[in-house]
């Protein structure tokens, strides 16, 4: 058996609803970078099971579509907490902290790469401009997750992304 990749990144988000294909999207993108110590985990949203994920990791990132973050993204610390989605049938990143917490103990430190979505309609396809911030975050995080852009922390990253 192989032996889990310290960090974990999580793209979240359905491809049949334009702009929230970005999570899943850049997963896809991470997969060609191949980067040692990295596993890649996309779904549609995010599930009580991804606790058992999170389990044994160094570090976390979940990577979403927003319409609230600034373009092209932002990079924030995501703290552990039971909000509305803890008995929802999709979670929010800080409720899936909180299960991690309540079953295997204090979860890793984690960050949420929000990227800035404009139009989210069933069938749509991705957005000139989405795509743009994808590829931005892109830029932005394979050298963190290579190593070369220095260590992750909770610093925030926000607005131009760093």
């Amino acid at each position: 058996m192989n032996a889990m990749a310290p960090i974990l990144v999580i793209g979240i988000g359905n491809p049949g609803r334009g702009d929230d294909a970005l999570g899943p999207l850049l997963i896809e993108a991470l997969q060609d970078a191949q980067l040692p110590g990295v596993e890649l985990l996309t779904d549609f949203q995010l599930q009580v099971e991804f606790a058992l994920d999170l389990q044994g990791r160094r570090q976390v990132i979940f990577a979403d579509a927003s319409v609230a973050a600034p373009a092209p993204f932002t990079f924030s610390a995501t703290v552990a907490e039971r909000d509305a989605s803890y008995s929802s049938h999709a979670l929010s990143p800080g409720a899936v902290l909180h299960a991690c917490r309540q079953i295997f103990g204090e979860p890793p430190p984690a960050w949420t790469l929000a990227i800035r979505g404009y139009r989210f309609g069933l069938g749509q396809t991705l957005s000139p401009h989405a795509a743009a911030n994808l590829a931005a975050a892109r830029a932005w995080l394979v050298p963190y997750l290579s190593g070369e852009g220095g260590p992750l922390s909770g610093v925030d990253h926000s607005g131009n992304g760093g």
